[in-house]
């Protein structure tokens, strides 16, 4: 064994949920409105993971997601293998619970299928009992459905095609002193126990909560087995339980870093005498388990694993990594990787807000100090075009190049955020010509503080004097990317999109928080 650090996965892959199938472990987390949704990460070990695709090219309804619906889209989605499939059963809180399945998990999956349409309806978790029976879990979301800190089961059709019957609350979060925000439910079954892995009290300073029952229906009875306690580890939330080849458990979870997202954790699980699982540190018989910042893996053959296996820079000269992500459903002809370039389609109809802008094609932000640097350049540009580089959370910055009405350019940075209007940060006083090719630099800090800088060719790179403090966004840290987009009015008629140009996307993670 080799000692690890966490987090394992040092980025925003929100409401991890994983399982194991062989000598291999496969995991998958919440995307909200972001498409390409449902990733899946493949790992030999439980620290060191891969992304190898997506369960979900596009969201639905389609039309609803052709634009950007922050906060919406893809809950904290369930991942289980029963039968030779891969299952997801993933919620959108404004239409339903969905499943998608696949008998590789690297794809391709099936199209959703609504499972269970309804308003508030998150945090589904199927389970297959050894009777054949099958059930799902899930709680609700307050802001749809006007109730929360309540847990329901379903019995379910072995086969996911629908639920049989209505759901019973079998845990209420009221009855339990102290207890607010109930929700995540993962359903496991050991030694004639049904539990269920729940956290509660709220993203941020909440703790995980292990409920067992003789019944699958209950009565319940519950443990705090994991919470902050005199770690760093801000509410230890949401995750899943997962057992090694070696009849170790472990226990995968997130922490809320703010614009940095929601990281992973991995801590050691055991079984204390009584019967009830320890989650973290060792702590006496009966006590609540706290965050681990290292310890020695199942079978880990590094000692970070920061996105290790994760690609973070792209020179385009595969397409499009896997690792980059749209605000809303794309359309083909928004981009095209070729010839070491992606050329970027200037969506028209700018919004004049990047929040609202479709085609912005993003990544995560990594956890720690980065730098990330790309040229950029504009083809046929009608005054008020832009494109360049962008930090967005609720508020954003971003940095690039406008067209100007005489079609030479301008170098501008702004700030945006909810409102309608952009704040200008800076404009260079000189014009650029309309075929310059511009660096474009943004330094992250290890406080998520943002430092502009762009130059042209070789030249001494201009600083942005003005930093910003990046974000989180909604439900998700802060995202890196970039963006094309015209005014109203253009092109005109059937006439070709005008078109950035982007070289080589380099991303440097420089230290770990």
């Amino acid at each position: 064994m080799t000692t690890y650090t966490n987090p394992v996965l040092d980025a925003d892959w929100s409401d991890p949920d994983a399982v194991r199938v062989g000598d291999a472990y496969y995991l998958t987390a919440s995307t909200f409105n972001r498409a390409p949704g449902l990733p899946i990460l493949r790992s030999a070990d439980l620290v060191h993971w891969e992304l190898i695709g997506h369960a979900l090219p596009r969201l639905v309804p389609e039309g609803h997601y052709d634009l950007p619906r922050h906060g919406g889209g893809v809950w904290a989605p369930a991942l289980r293998h029963h039968d030779g499939r891969f299952v997801i059963v993933y919620p959108d809180p404004d239409h339903g619970l969905f499943v998608v399945t696949a008998t590789d998990p690297a794809g391709p999956w099936t199209e959703p299928h609504l499972l269970c349409p309804g308003r508030g309806l998150i945090d589904p978790c199927p389970f297959w009992d050894d009777d054949g029976r099958a059930y799902l879990a899930h709680g609700w979301a307050t802001t749809r459905a006007g109730i929360n800190n309540l847990l329901t089961l379903h019995e379910m059709a072995p086969d996911t095609s629908a639920l049989l019957g209505p759901g019973r609350t079998v845990i209420d979060g009221t009855d339990l002193p102290g207890f607010t925000v109930l929700e995540g439910p993962k359903l496991h079954k050991r030694d004639g126990w049904y539990w269920i892995f729940a956290p509660a009290g709220g993203v941020p300073d909440g703790w995980q909560s292990v409920f067992r029952a003789r019944s699958i229906w209950g009565p319940y009875e519950e443990r705090t087995v994991l919470a902050q306690g005199s770690s760093p580890v801000n509410g230890p939330h949401q995750g899943t339980w997962v057992t090694a080849p070696d009849g170790s458990d472990w226990y995968l979870h997130f922490q809320d870093r703010g614009p940095f997202g929601r990281v992973v954790h991995l801590q050691p699980m055991s079984w204390s005498y009584d019967g009830w699982p320890r989650i973290g540190t060792a702590v006496a018989d009966g006590g609540t388990g706290e965050p681990v910042a290292s310890f020695d893996g199942p079978g880990a053959v590094g000692a970070r694993a920061s996105q290790t296996g994760i690609p973070l820079s792209d020179d385009w000269s595969g397409g499009i990594g896997l690792q980059w992500y749209w605000q809303a459903n794309p359309r083909p002809e928004w981009a095209a990787a070729k010839d070491g370039e992606l050329e970027l389609a200037a969506f028209p109809g700018d919004p004049g807000n990047l929040r609202e802008l479709p085609n912005v094609l993003a990544q995560r932000l990594p956890g720690g100090a980065s730098t990330a640097q790309v040229t950029v350049s504009l083809r046929d540009a009608v005054p008020g075009t832009r494109a360049g580089l962008v930090v967005l959370g609720r508020e954003y910055c971003w940095l690039g190049i406008q067209g100007r009405p005489d079609g030479d350019l301008a170098v501008v940075a702004a700030t945006g955020g909810d409102g309608p209007r952009e704040h200008l940060l800076s404009m260079a006083p000189a014009r650029l010509d309309r075929d310059a090719v511009v660096e474009l630099r943004a330094a992250i800090s290890p406080r998520a503080e943002v430092r502009l800088a762009w130059r042209v060719g070789e030249t001494e790179w201009t600083a942005i004097p003005a930093p910003f403090q990046a974000t989180a966004g909604f439900w998700t840290g802060a995202h890196l990317g970039i963006f094309a987009a015209s005014p109203h009015g253009s092109p005109p008629g059937d006439a070709p999109l005008p078109a950035a140009r982007f070289g080589a996307f380099c991303l440097d993670v420089i230290s770990s928080p």
